[in-house]
This record gives structure tokens, sequence and C-alpha cells, in this order.
């Protein structure tokens, strides 16, 4: 026991805290995950909120359009584009993660100190007639060209007539925009409309990607249009949003934030497993949750100048100061300034999120990470009495692993029968079989050991329990 308290204080050390969870990397549940996925970068500061979005628009570029909802008209120098890179490196170094731990052999006497490092892996624009403009009281605000695209901001009278406008002019949106569009326009947004300068759209240098655009709008309200982007969606989508923050947390304001689970055991051989697992995870507690709630995977001051660590452990090494101020942190080179890293993670529909979401800077600095835990077994001889005694803990261990995995993801644990007696692998469910949700119950018996009862058995055991055999016995005689 000695060592493992030495080891975790030589780790620990290095960033000076004594709270610190100073586990091994192994994996991470990146965007990567999913689908139907979009990625927005938001920063607060006082009324002003940058944004910058991602595009992983397929098909053909001249089929793309892009149709926002801002509060005011903005300058060219409040539009940018920044690099796709921004999105991949804030995206590993927030995401929910897998670490592990060695168990120490509680039968060796050498307590030399544990010294191993942490893992660290390492149409083109139509011409824009003003006479159709007005038919439709559609009106051009203003006008940019920014590299290869092509911007408008527009206000509009009637969703149908900035429907129609956009249609006429060779906009491909949403065949029900017009629905949506319509609260907008009685609140007095405007919108930020784009479209590819096929000209100057360079497919070869930017791998067949539409590179990020950053917008800067000045407003009371911190939010973000949704509504749109459902207009045309068969289902359910998922985005990640990276908001930064000099005074805290940021959480949802007019839905739930949640936190996802987090430092959990679970079994060894989620190792290999855990971008499914973390994504049947997620799913279960969208679903326990309602459907309709922000789900909180990352939370952590990142500033500069923090001695702490800016997360626990770390995918790899944190964004440079010029990454911060690429994804729109204007304070950022001002290193006396606190930054706040928050990662909130959102599955809307149409349905479950009838409004665009709000977000508050809260005063709220704890730190949040959803991470996941497994615990490699001892190695060595264990025939010491410590080493009999930790083997018992051990099989105990495991057993409440693999209903953590039950518990966590609905993951049928029937096929990991093994798992509690030796630590391996042996499935006994045919994969194709529909029975995810049929769980063994599992028990201890008076010798220490296992056992499993189906629920069918478990039902039949209690039956005979409070109905005697010989009772049924002279009703079936009777019977006759």
């Amino acid at each position: 026991m000695k060592k493992i308290i030495l080891s975790m204080m030589a780790i620990c050390s290095i960033g000076q805290l004594a709270k610190a969870f100073c586990g091994f990397y192994v994996a991470k549940a990146g965007t990567e995950l999913y689908n139907h996925k979009s990625e927005v970068i938001l920063v607060r500061d006082g009324d002003q909120t940058f944004i910058t979005m991602s595009n992983d628009f397929e098909g053909d570029v001249k089929d793309f359009a892009m149709v926002v909802p801002i509060p005011n008209v903005i300058s060219r120098k409040d539009i940018q584009i920044a690099d796709r890179s921004i999105f991949s490196k804030l995206d590993a170094y927030s995401a929910p993660r897998l670490v592990e731990y060695y168990d120490d052999n509680p039968c060796m006497i050498d307590y030399t100190l544990d010294t191993r490092e942490i893992h660290t892996p390492s149409a083109t624009l139509s011409s824009i007639i003003e006479k159709e403009a007005k038919k439709h009281q559609v009106k051009i605000e203003a006008k940019y060209n920014v590299e290869e695209y092509e911007i408008l901001i527009l206000s509009a009278k009637k969703s149908s007539g900035l429907k129609n406008w956009l249609l006429e002019n060779d906009y491909k949106i949403p065949a029900k925009a017009e629905k949506v569009l319509e609260p907008y326009i009685k609140s007095g947004l405007k919108f930020f409309v784009v479209k590819v300068d096929l000209d100057k759209y360079n497919s070869e240098a930017n791998d067949g990607f539409l590179r990020p655009l950053q917008i800067k709008v000045k407003t009371d309200k911190f939010m973000l249009p949704i509504r749109l982007g459902m207009a045309n969606s068969v289902g359910e989508q998922d985005m990640i949003v990276y908001a930064f923050s000099k005074k805290g947390r940021v959480e949802c304001s007019n839905y739930r934030t949640v936190k996802m689970p987090t430092g959990n055991n679970i079994p060894t051989f989620i190792k290999p497993k855990f971008g499914p697992f973390y994504k049947d995870l997620f799913k279960k507690k969208y679903k326990k949750e309602g459907k309709d709630v922000v789900f909180l995977e990352y939370a952590w001051n990142v500033t500069p100048s923090w001695r702490g660590m800016k997360c626990d452990p770390c995918v790899g090494n944190p964004p440079k100061q010029k990454e911060f101020i690429m994804a729109g942190v204007p304070w950022y080179e001002n290193t006396s300034s606190q930054t706040y890293f928050t990662r909130l993670h959102v599955r809307y529909s149409l349905k479950n999120f009838p409004e665009d979401l709000f977000f508050i800077e809260t005063p709220n600095k704890e730190h949040y990470q959803a991470r996941y835990v497994i615990r490699h077994p001892a190695k060595g001889d264990l025939s010491c009495d410590m080493g009999v005694e930790y083997l018992e803990a051990l099989k105990k261990r495991r057993m409440e692993e693999l209903n953590s995995i039950a518990s966590l993801a609905i993951w049928d644990i029937r096929k990991y029968t093994d798992y509690v007696e030796s630590g391996k692998i042996k499935s006994v469910v045919n994969e194709s079989e529909n029975k995810e949700n049929i769980l063994p119950f599992i028990f201890k018996d008076n010798n220490g050991g296992n056992r499993r009862y189906q629920p069918l058995m478990v039902v039949t055991f209690i039956l005979l329990s409070v109905y005697p055999l010989n009772a049924f016995v002279r009703r079936l005689r009777s019977a006759k």
C-alpha cells in the first residue's frame, strides 16, 4: 500500500495538485464517433460573441449555402476565416477519455518510486438585382468578398419573400425554411448569407473541405441559432460547442445542463472498445434525461499563467496561445486574464429543441472532465497473505466493473462470463441475437464465489419459495 501512495505522489507532484487524478491517457471519444454532427466555437467577451462555424458539408461546393441569423449588420472586419485544425485540437484536448492505472503487487517489499510518465499521443454569386430584392421585401444591407466566400447581410419583411429571393438567386435552402425564418424576421434579426466563389475555391489545397468562417456580433443575448439548421433535418443531430469565457463555466440557460457520468471504473477489455462504449453511454444518458438537455463533457481553467494542470489526464499538449487567438479569444494575448474552456454536447431535433440555444457565463470555476478508468491487475507472486486478500478484492472489483458497464451503457455482460474469475473474455452469447436488454443477476455465494441467474430462473425460484412444492402436488392430484 505504501508503494501505491508513493507512486501517486511522484506523478501528482508535477502539477502541484493534491487532488489530481494522475491516470495514464489511453483513448478518447472525440467527434469522429458521430455521423451527423457540427462543431461551433463560442467566445463571450462582454456584449460581444465570436462564433466560429465548422463545415462538414458533403457534395458539390456549388450547392453550398449557409444562412445564419445574426442580431445586427456586421462589418467586413468582423468576418474572418479560421484554420480547420483548431477544431481537431480543441476536440482532442477536451474529449471524454479513458485512463488506466496499474495495481502494485502487495507482496513486494521494494517500495521504490514509480516514475512512469503520462502517455501523450503525441454559384458563383448570381447578379444581384436590387429590383428583385425590393419585390420580395428583402434588403441587401451589406456585401463582402472574403477570399473564397461571397457574403451578403440581408434583412427581410416576410419569410416567404426571403425564401423566394434566396431560391431565385440559386441559394440551396431547406424546404421547410419559411416556417423557421418567420420568428427571426419578427425579432428583427438580420441574415448572414454565404456562398462559395468557385473561381477562388481551391479544392486540392483544402482537401475538399470548406474552411471555417468566424464572425463577431454585438448583442446582449449570448445565443446560438440552431432552428434553421433543423428545418431540413430527418432526425437527430449532434453538436459540440467549445465555449470560452473570462468568468467561469458556460452553461445553457433555457435547457438543462447535465454532467456526463465521470470517474467510473470499467473493465480492462473496454480499452479497444472505448469509442463504441461511450457512444452507447451517451445514448442511454440522453434517453434517461428526456432528450432535451445539454451535456457537459469538460470545464477547466486554461489560463496560460495559471500554474495548475489544465486537464487530468491530458490527451496531449494544450492548444498554444496563437491557436486560442485563432479560435476567437481576443483577451488571450493578455496572459493576466482568466480563460475558462467549456465543452458542451447537445443531440438535438426539431421536436425536442423548439428554441435556439441561449447560454450564460456562470461563476462556477470547478474543474470537470468526463473520464473513465480501467485498472490493470498486479503481476508476479501473490501468494502472501496480502496477495490473497488482494485477489479476493480483485474479483469483487471486476464484478462491480461489469455491473458498471451494464448500468452505464446497457451492455450485455453475459458475454464476459470469465472476466470476474480470470480477467479473460469468453463470449457465450450469439452476437446476432437481440438480447441486449436481458441482463443476468450476479450475486455472491457463501463461499465468496459468483452465482449468475437469468431473470426467468430468479422468477421461478421466487415462485417456488412462496408456493411449496407439496401444495402444488396436492392441487395437481385434486384436479385429476
